[in-house]
């Protein structure tokens, strides 16, 4: 069975509860204090991708590989984001706000990237990107399912809080089944790999953290506002990725959704470490 058809679903689920939480109001707020929002999207969409093309020649991965940790890097941010600023005590509003804006604007930045990193490294051994069917997949299960949620927000607010509480609940088991079907399938190629990925990953997790974190600290974002950013820009939608990687109409390819598998695995890893020391401390 294509994960695909798994991967679907989860990616709608999450996109719907994220249009669900949003409030205009919580944009208006944050909009009076731009430069955590000009530091976190930075981060997430000029940062993260630059470093993974860093990462991804210094690593010497195949073609496969390197398009798909460029892939988990343009993505947005995840919506276990939001649930992960409130146990650090970050700013929720300012994370949910963060979450639905790369969520947006990567609409049209993966797209661009893509197909940038597809000629560059893809095309010499077969890989080739539809790009229109990459957007209307994107707009399919990424805008509509936002929009869905905000209008059964303002028309139900109740009943989109009840509807909110149980997703938001399923959202990081649903990831967890699809990680591990993901893996039953393709155990093979991601023990072969395992090392090397999960290397990789792992440094691009920690480098992005490390660098949003200093320039939080530049423009002097307060603690709360810093480790929302630090938060938002580790934690990647990874169930976009995996859905644009095997896609039928897209890639077609199990194998380049494994660094977004491995990714998925270790942001949650490093930022649950991140969030027990903050606690902690």
């Amino acid at each position: 069975m294509n994960t695909i058809w798994i991967v679907l679903p989860i990616l709608t689920l999450l996109m719907f509860d994220l249009g669900l939480t949003l409030k205009f109001e919580d944009f208006g707020k944050v909009f009076k204090n731009p430069w955590p929002i000009v530091v976190a999207l930075f981060g997430q969409l000029i940062l993260l991708p630059l470093i993974a093309l860093g990462l991804a020649w210094a690593f010497k991965l195949t073609p496969v590989f390197f398009i798909g940790l460029i892939l988990i890097a343009c993505c947005p941010g995840g919506s276990s984001s939001n649930v992960f600023s409130k146990l650090a005590n970050g700013d929720v509003a300012l994370s949910v706000t963060l979450t639905a804006l790369s969520s947006i604007i990567t609409l049209f930045t993966i797209p661009v990237i893509m197909s940038w990193a597809t000629q560059m490294i893809g095309e010499s051994v077969g890989i080739t990107l539809p790009v229109g069917n990459l957007i209307k997949q994107n707009l399919l299960l990424m805008l509509l399912p936002v929009l869905l949620g905000i209008g059964i927000h303002y028309a139900w607010p109740k009943a989109s809080a009840g509807i909110d509480k149980v997703l938001s609940k399923l959202a990081f088991p649903l990831l967890m089944v699809l990680i591990t079907v993901f893996y039953i399938q393709n155990h093979r190629t991601i023990l072969d790999n395992l090392g090397i990925i999960t290397v990789c990953v792992t440094a691009l997790i920690l480098v992005a953290i490390f660098c949003s974190s200093m320039l939080s600290r530049l423009v002097k974002n307060n603690a709360q506002q810093r480790r929302t950013v630090v938060i938002e820009v580790g934690m990647q939608n990874a169930a976009q990725a995996i859905a644009i990687a095997t896609s039928p109409f897209i890639f077609n390819s199990a194998e380049m959704a494994i660094p977004a598998i491995l990714y998925s695995l270790m942001m949650n890893i490093v930022l649950l470490i991140y969030v027990f020391a903050i606690r902690k401390k």
